[in-house]
């Protein structure tokens, strides 16, 4: 895979940067915060206008026919700005399941209406046993009538807010799933004003807005089925695969700005009469925060690379891989931009500390990083044992 830009990658980056650099400046993020809102629908409108909600959706269903790396491209200038907005849970996680489980009347029905940001459709895959991974599936859908009857619950659903629709994993009694034996995952599009559906907002600690969902006998029909039953499994894995390198992506960009920002803080913070830029200890650790975005971007180009040219097992090794690296590099190198601030980096006023908090919560969005680590583990063994 080539990761050099080209013109239109490079012409997409800058429309980004430019829009986050002049309209969505840390003042204008607060204001947004302290008024309790996840984004502003202004933005998601000029997202939508700008053609980044459909970088990655095919042409024939009102895309640009772009690649995940498109989206990896605007998730990184993003994460450069803070954006509260839900790009990752409805532009990605939301949008990629649907175009890999849907049927071909659901994909020309919905997927226009997600480009030009009409609609928002969130994933709702995570429970409080999965701990943000795709299993296991504890909600159920009992087959009844002509629909199915939902009871469970869905924890940390991403985009939920203004959402008005969910993708639901779930099971259904007696489908069994891809392997033998294994109890199959189903994927249902529930409106999100169903009779019986409970949505508490909660705001998480880096000021981004998430819904917890309960599904009280929930009543859906036949139709609201994505692809067929008990198959839901690798369109779910593909939305989370694209979601995991779109939030690393994410990470990089705020990684970049810390950086940056604390290095113009070494070069006009003063003592002894000199900058403390040029204090070497000062110097090291900043080298120490390069050479940890470094590898993290390396992960991240390892994690596009695999997407695209490995089978579903080194794939899902491999995007643990880089779960794990790139969450722990994001969080060693906004601390170390706190750090590097001194008291001024603690305080709620100042926008470096507000990069840390993001790379705590997307620690544990898609699973932690412990889980990621834990998987790669136990896929590593599965390869000695074979």
């Amino acid at each position: 895979m080539d990761f050099v830009l080209n013109s239109e990658q490079q012409l997409l980056q800058d429309s980004v940067r430019r829009y986050i650099d002049k309209q969505y400046s840390f003042e204008a993020r607060t204001a947004l915060v302290k008024a309790g809102r996840n984004g502003s629908a202004d933005n998601w409108g000029i997202f939508a206008a700008n053609g980044w909600l459909m970088a990655a959706l095919p042409e024939e269903h009102g895309g640009l026919g772009g690649s995940v790396l498109d989206s990896v491209i605007i998730a990184q200038e993003l994460g450069r700005g803070l954006v509260l907005e839900p790009f990752l849970g409805c532009a990605v996680l939301a949008a990629q399941t649907l175009l890999a489980s849907a049927a071909e009347e659901q994909k020309a029905r919905l997927l226009p209406q997600l480009a030009e940001g009409s609609l928002r459709i969130a994933l709702a895959y995570a429970e409080p046993a999965s701990r943000g991974m795709p299993e296991p599936v504890g909600l159920v859908a009992e087959p009844q009538g002509q629909g199915y009857r939902l009871s469970g619950r869905k924890t940390l659903v991403l985009g939920a807010v203004d959402a008005s629709a969910f993708i639901v994993s779930a099971s259904i009694p007696g489908v069994p799933g891809i392997s033998p034996g294994v109890p199959g995952i189903s994927l249902l599009l529930v409106d999100g004003a169903s009779a019986g559906l409970g949505r508490q907002a909660l705001r998480l600690h880096d000021d981004t807005w998430v819904e917890e969902l309960t599904f009280d006998g929930v009543q859906v029909g036949a139709e609201a089925l994505l692809g067929q039953p008990g198959q839901g499994l690798p369109a779910l894995r593909e939305g989370l695969a694209q979601g995991t390198v779109v939030l690393c992506a994410e990470l990089i960009g705020a990684m970049e700005k810390t950086i940056e920002v604390t290095a113009e803080y070494l070069k006009v913070r003063q003592q002894f009469g000199v900058a403390i830029g040029s204090f070497q200890a000062l110097q090291h650790r900043m080298a120490d925060m390069a050479a940890e975005l470094e590898l993290a971007r390396s992960m991240l180009h390892g994690a596009l690379a695999s997407l695209a040219n490995d089978d579903e097992a080194t794939r899902q090794k491999t995007l643990s891989a880089a779960k794990m690296l790139v969450c722990r590099a994001a969080k060693f190198v906004c601390g170390q931009g706190i750090q590097l601030h001194g008291g001024i980096g603690m305080t709620e006023e100042y926008l470096v500390g507000h990069y840390y908090k993001r790379a705590i919560v997307a620690d544990l969005q898609l699973g932690s990083s412990d889980r990621h680590e834990a998987a790669c583990a136990a896929a590593l063994q599965a390869e000695l044992r074979g």
